[in-house]
């Protein structure tokens, strides 16, 4: 049985894109989502036009798996216009390139380790250190983890995390975050005037609350479910974290492809320029890699992902507030 890095080195074959295969989801996602757009402005049913809201919330998840796979170099690397393309929905979708690629790097390199910059990543808080927390701290240590916090991911994680604070912290390296700002709202105040209220609301207001709030989760519960573990900083290793620290979420092949296949975040972690839609193929190569700590979007699963707060050094494991009392 492989393990550790050469387990990393063996799936070294699988960090190779297809050129065509890379473009062909690209293109094809693209279409989708403007066919779907393009159904919620002409079909006035009420019941339509809310589904193809939603189904543009989820492509909208689709397309920011494959800007994630681009940013991580692992599609359409040298390509202007995948480069051009990209810069754009990166904007487009709150997530422009300076503060992704860099929150989302330090979030890969620093992973589940207990005493690091929560930086990309949820803030995680040991039992002791919970305990000495003021009242205040504890407030908006459990207010960021709150699940209403994660459904509002639109307002908590991208307008306010992404843009707002990145820009507040560094005008001019992230400058990118306040003109995604800019264009965010000036096209949701013209849609607005122009089209009218309901369509605004279904264009645009709900298909970015559920795009966020589903992309808010999916990192959240990626890396905090019943079993995950926290390390150390010197007792922490890379493929230690991969494997222990993320989880497989288990899908049906409509939400893994509308996802991207991101489910496999374990070996998304453990090489990160595989790209997506290979996952499946390294998941059913390695039996090492099936032997791994899982998850699903089933409710009782969520809520169980959703009640752990702090990371108990004693019992070695997430526990909620109730543990804690």
């Amino acid at each position: 049985m492989l393990c550790g890095k050469e387990l990393i080195l063996a799936t070294k074959p699988f960090a190779k894109e297809i050129r065509s295969k890379s473009w062909m989801h690209v293109i094809t996602t693209i279409l989708f989502l403007a066919l779907s757009l393009t159904a919620t402005i002409m079909i006035p049913f009420l019941p339509v036009r809310l589904f193809f809201s939603v189904l543009t919330g989820l492509l909208l998840v689709r397309m920011f798996i494959i800007y994630h796979d681009h940013q991580h170099h692992s599609i359409l690397t040298h390509s202007k216009l995948a480069d051009f393309i990209m810069t754009a929905f990166g904007v487009f979708i709150l997530s422009p390139t300076s503060i992704w690629k860099r929150s989302h790097d330090h979030h890969h390199n620093n992973n589940s380790k207990l005493f690091s910059a929560s930086i990309g990543s949820y803030p995680i808080a040991t039992k002791k250190k919970f305990e000495e927390m003021s009242n205040r701290q504890k407030f908006e240590y459990l207010a960021i983890r709150h699940p209403l916090t994660i459904a509002l991911g639109y307002f908590s994680m991208f307008i306010f995390g992404m843009c707002i604070a990145s820009f507040v912290s560094n005008p001019r390296k992230h400058y990118d975050s306040l003109i995604a700002l800019i264009i965010h709202v000036s096209v949701s105040v013209l849609l607005f005037i122009l089209l009218g209220w309901q369509i605004w609301f279904f264009l645009f207001f709900l298909p970015f609350i559920i795009a966020f709030a589903m992309g808010a989760y999916l990192f959240y519960a990626q890396h905090n479910f019943p079993g995950v573990t926290f390390s150390d900083n010197n007792e922490w290793a890379y493929e230690k974290a991969a494997m222990e620290s993320s989880s497989y979420m288990v899908m049906n092949p409509v939400m893994a492809w509308l996802t991207g296949n991101i489910g496999y975040h374990h070996i998304h972690h453990l090489n990160s320029k595989i790209p997506f839609y290979r996952l499946p193929e390294v998941m059913d190569k390695f039996k090492e890699l099936q032997n791994c700590k899982r998850t699903s979007l089933r409710i009782k699963e969520i809520v169980a992902c959703l009640r752990l707060k702090i990371w108990d050094q004693e019992k070695k494991k997430m526990v909620g507030l109730r543990d804690i009392r």
